[in-house]
């Protein structure tokens, strides 16, 4: 009996703790709806996404409304595994947001209005700078002009 009892605990805890892996999350485009605004979650190249530390995905349809989210929600900060953002370049690719390198152009417009269009590495904007014009952000600075509703002239 306690060797059963051993082995169906055991696999309860595997279970438990495997089914909260904290992890990035594909995301549903035409099916998500924006934790933020709502919307349908549906350009595949502006998409991103909060992971929480209990595994549970937020999905966005832009880094402006992830921003603004957060912004709102400062609490969920604290439970947070990974902000994500989607590559521009390879829409499949999730990033790190912190790590991420965004342009802000008016000719890359971005789901909310903020032109905020995210790139893997910094060589990757500038090469679309040369061709778009714009500003390059980090993600710190992305926040800020969010924050204070910096559009591109």
């Amino acid at each position: 009996m306690k060797p059963l009892f051993l082995l169906l605990t055991l696999s309860f805890f595997t279970l438990v703790f495997t089914s909260c892996e904290v992890k990035k999350q594909p995301i549903a485009y035409g099916q998500a709806n924006c934790a933020h605004c709502q919307m349908t979650v549906s350009d595949k190249r502006y998409g991103a996404e909060l992971v929480l530390k209990t595994g549970k995905a937020l999905f966005f349809d832009s880094a402006e409304c992830l921003i603004q989210y957060l912004e709102e929600k400062p609490e969920e900060k604290d439970k947070t595994q990974m902000f994500l953002v989607t590559n521009f370049n390879k829409p499949e690719d999730l990033l790190d947001a912190d790590k991420a390198i965004f342009l802000q152009s008016k000719n890359l417009p971005s789901p909310m209005g903020m032109f905020l269009t995210a790139f893997e590495n910094r060589a990757a904007a500038t090469e679309m700078h040369k061709q778009q014009g714009g500003r390059i952000l980090t993600w710190n600075e992305a926040v800020q002009a969010v924050k204070n509703n910096e559009k591109p002239q």
